[in-house]
């Protein structure tokens, strides 16, 4: 008797965020994270709309990390009616707790202020869910383990693999009737300076690679030196050196780096503030699980000790009066919210303000024009002028580029069936799609969103 399994592409096909990947099969329907879309107004907007799936037959959700373009429409699912187990690993759980109820917040905050200075279209403006949405959710959570065989039903079992990129983070192997489905999430980079190497798949029959940085090779550059140059200059010109930043890794990733540099006597004892109350949250989660990465809780504490920690609003606007040479580091990473703007409000029109981008910019995003060069930025209804010098520094991303993520696919011993690239933009997706055919001569394909796939398995 044959079996099959209908694989619907929900979200990270032909984009890079919103990822969710819902595979039925004859004995359970299980979705592979449960993301939100980012950027261009007509991805947000999918956000809206209810999937085009019966929601209440999902038994299950298995997540590969925290991210919110990976966990930040599980709200709305649960709304939605899904009521069956949400999995990860431990850390990923505490970290989507961490965002589900950071962007809960957010999305009330704003609803509220555009109700109340009338500048959303929206009458009135509703936030996508709420705190009580987000609190919903996390009773439903339950923690899986690490590198370790688990059964759901009688012809399937699926394992979480360590991957790096964010504490927690993991690729998922799927095994259905002897056939096995790779989800790769997203993959972190080798030397890292806070995450091990990630493992690698050994066999897959269908693999579903991230294509983030499919047609690119992050620079070799020497990020300490360029950091210090950075602070160093934005110190002579009497400025503030504002660097918008993920609240996972990124921060976390970046104090460690100004903390060493200040050690080693490479940069003054210039004040340096974080200010993300959603980053503060994540510091502890590198607290509670030392095993999930390498850095010793007595640099750890040293660190911590050493920087500025905001932890109020009225000590974010003392920040902004402070008038000594400083470095913020503020989230939001892509700028499309957060305490950053707040930063930003007041100093984008300074010459003596320098913007540092360290991370993935999508598309639509405010990242994005300030990466590009725009020559004014709209917030909170209004258009600021952008006299700042904007910087950037790609090479601190926490995702693979091409040649990592080709180099995580060699110690596949088989060929797989199909490999399905995932999680990047189109024209990013197809150079992939051109390597992958000339390295490993592997039938690659590049699914639409909404596209479904039957497999005989």
């Amino acid at each position: 008797m044959k079996h099959f399994a209908k694989i619907k592409f929900l979200g990270a096909a032909g984009v890079v965020t919103g990822s969710k990947f819902l595979i039925e099969t004859s004995e359970k329907n299980i979705l592979i994270d449960c993301g939100m879309f980012q950027g261009l107004k007509e991805l947000r907007e999918l956000n809206w709309k209810d999937l085009p799936v019966d929601v209440s037959k999902i038994d299950v959700v298995l997540l590969t990390h925290g991210h919110l373009d990976h966990v930040g429409y599980l709200p709305r699912l649960v709304k939605q009616g899904f009521t069956g187990k949400i999995i990860g690993t431990a850390p990923t759980l505490s970290i989507a707790e961490i965002i589900l109820k950071d962007s809960a917040k957010i999305n009330e905050e704003e609803a509220e202020k555009a109700n109340k200075e009338k500048y959303s279209s929206h009458k009135p403006a509703l936030p996508f869910y709420t705190i009580r949405d987000a609190e919903k959710t996390i009773h439903q959570f339950e923690v899986g383990v690490e590198n370790k065989w688990i059964v759901l039903s009688e012809n399937i079992t699926y394992r979480f693999q360590y991957n790096g990129h964010i504490i927690g983070a993991t690729f998922i192997e799927l095994d259905i009737n002897g056939k096995r489905f790779v989800f790769s999430g997203d993959i972190g980079r080798s030397n890292d300076y806070l995450l091990d190497e990630p493992k690698t798949p050994e066999w897959a029959d269908f693999l579903f690679i991230e294509s983030t940085y499919g047609n690119k090779l992050h620079p070799v550059e020497d990020v300490e030196k360029k950091l210090t140059g950075i602070i160093k200059d934005t110190i002579q010109k009497k400025g503030n050196l504002i660097i918008p930043s993920f609240a996972v890794e990124r921060l976390q990733t970046l104090m460690y780096i100004l903390w060493k540099l200040y050690k080693e006597n490479k940069i003054p004892n210039i004040p340096i503030f974080v200010d993300s109350p959603m980053g503060n949250r994540v510091l502890d989660v590198f607290k509670r699980f030392p095993k999930w990465h390498k850095l010793p809780m007595e640099e750890y504490n040293a660190m911590c000790n050493h920087i500025n920690i905001i932890q109020s609003y009225k000590e974010t606007w003392k920040t902004i009066d402070d008038k000594r040479s400083k470095i913020i580091i503020a989230g939001s990473g892509m700028v499309t919210g957060g305490r950053v703007l707040t930063y930003l409000q007041q100093m984008i029109d300074e010459s003596s303000t320098t913007v540092l981008l360290v991370g993935y910019q999508a598309e639509g995003t405010r990242g994005r024009q300030l990466l590009e060069g725009a020559h004014e930025i709209r917030f909170y209804g209004k258009y600021y002028p952008v006299k700042a010098a904007v910087k950037t520094i790609e090479s601190l991303s926490a995702h693979a580029d091409q040649q990592d993520l080709l180099n995580w696919m060699k110690n596949i011993k088989n060929v797989p069936e199909k490999v399905f690239l995932i999680h990047g933009e189109p024209t990013v997706l197809d150079a992939f799609r051109v390597k992958i055919k000339d390295t490993y001569n592997w039938n690659a394909v590049i699914p639409k969103l909404e596209n479904v796939e039957e497999i005989v398995i």
